[in-house]
């Protein structure tokens, strides 16, 4: 058998993988005290968000765009974030064949409360700035558009 690479540790695929693990236990541990997963998180805060942005509602559509998670997912998230009641859903008023999403009382406070614990991970874990940390910082959105 013939890998690519001598030894995992020479994959820049392989490492990412395990940075983004890392900095999403850091960020499951801290949104679990809230009843939250960091994925209900990031549905609530893009939702809070692309709210802020327009009059004419929200749908699953954008939310998927928005934070590159996949339909299906989105799909599942949007559909416990429903049960747990922080979202409501209604009939797109621009698009009979889609729904616009929208935060609850609930929904909204608890985004809210979140947002400073996930952005507290944020600081500790790239708190060891240096030129390659920002480098990399940097060129995340580039590599996001790929």
């Amino acid at each position: 058998m013939t890998f690519k690479f001598k030894k995992p540790e020479d994959s820049p695929g392989f490492l990412l993988w395990q940075v983004t693990n890392t900095w999403q236990r850091q960020q499951r541990e801290a949104l679990s005290k809230l009843n939250l997963t960091h994925a209900q998180f990031v549905v609530l805060a893009a939702l809070l968000w692309l709210s802020s942005q327009t009059d004419s509602g929200v749908t699953q559509k954008q939310v998927s765009d928005f934070t590159k998670i996949d339909k299906m997912s989105i799909s599942d998230l949007v559909t416990t974030l429903l049960q747990k009641k922080m979202l409501k859903r209604q009939q797109s008023l621009r698009d009979k064949r889609a729904y616009s999403l929208s935060l609850t009382e609930k929904g909204c406070e608890l985004a809210l409360q979140a947002i400073p614990i996930v952005e507290k991970i944020d600081q500790l874990f790239f708190s060891h700035q240096n030129t390659e940390l920002m480098q990399f910082i940097n060129l995340i959105p580039r590599l996001n558009n790929l």
